[in-house]
């Protein structure tokens, strides 16, 4: 899927964006601060002026937004080819990514639900809403669906009786930021196979 990578060379990370970051900080304090198997070297936006792209400056890694318009995801991918960046990681990017990336990128997406269950942009509400006892956190391969890629990762949370929509995303957002770096880790180091829409893990706990 991706060539192994080694914190000699590490693999080079584009983040997709669209609003606070706290995913982005996430991925820059664990790949950025010391040598390791990735690294991010860019951060795209849907939109100017959000949190990420202040974190992303305060970091050094180049950065831009790209509202939706005319052949936004081929600019999209061409200023990432500008930075020679391997993996698309969409970290709260709020939109769907066409062929015209998607041909010529491998993308992941972190969603805050156990997909097939609540894809979409009101995971979180359509949780409650349906009074799931429990939930969790996906990473999958980006596909032209709605959330409907391949899954890669997975991790419940549970839902309490008394929760509502933000006490519910404190405790998401908790697991999304243990999943989303072991997602990038074993994608870097060559360990997940991938036949049809089942992927393997390769010698990691609790795959």
């Amino acid at each position: 899927m991706l060539r192994p990578a080694t914190p000699d060379d590490p693999l080079r990370l584009g983040v997709l964006v669209s609003g606070a970051g706290s995913n982005l900080q996430v991925l820059l304090d664990t790949f950025n601060g010391a040598p390791r198997e990735a690294r991010v070297v860019a951060v795209a936006s849907t939109r100017p002026g959000v949190r990420a792209l202040e974190r992303a400056a305060a970091a050094g890694v180049p950065h831009a937004a790209f509202p939706l318009g005319d052949d936004r995801d081929a600019r999209l991918a061409d200023w990432l080819d500008g930075h020679r960046v391997e993996l698309a990681v969409c970290a709260g990017w709020m939109g769907i990514l066409t062929r015209a990336f998607l041909d010529r990128y491998v993308a992941i997406n972190l969603h805050p639900a156990l997909l097939p269950s609540f894809p979409g942009a009101h995971a979180v509400a359509e949780a409650l809403a349906h009074g799931v006892r429990i939930t969790g956190v996906t990473v999958h391969l980006v596909d032209d669906g709605v959330d409907s890629g391949p899954i890669l990762l997975q991790a419940p949370v549970p839902v309490h009786y008394d929760d509502d929509p933000e006490t519910l995303a404190a405790r998401l957002h908790e697991a999304e930021h243990r999943l989303l770096p072991r997602a990038v880790t074993l994608l870097a180091t060559d360990r997940v196979e991938l036949t049809g829409r089942r992927a393997r893990v390769i010698d990691v706990e609790d795959s």
